[in-house]
């Protein structure tokens, strides 16, 4: 699980408070299969999409432990696979 950082309403900046929100894996993988079409621009095979999901998951997630990463990545690859991700026109809008 990892972490996203919220600021209370009614910001005060001489009494600022961060909290810590878990961030659920599913949350991710919703993250991850909405701005595939960006990220993943131009990708066509599903091993350059893996690694470009690492990279995205290293960027936005680094502290997702070992298991729930490749459990995201498996989790998001089979969702895009299912959705035609890789019969499109190189990741673009079909």
């Amino acid at each position: 699980m990892t972490t996203s950082i919220h600021r209370e309403s009614g910001w005060n900046p001489n009494r600022q408070r961060l909290y810590i929100l878990p961030m659920e894996p599913g949350d991710i993988v919703s993250q991850i299969c909405d701005d595939a079409d960006t990220f993943l621009a131009g990708v066509t095979r599903p091993a350059e999409a893996r690694a470009g999901i690492e990279e995205w998951l290293t960027i936005h997630h680094a502290r997702l432990a070992p298991a729930d990463r490749k459990a995201t990545v498996d989790r998001a690859m089979r969702i895009l696979e299912s959705e035609g991700f890789f019969q499109r026109d190189a990741g673009s809008e079909a």
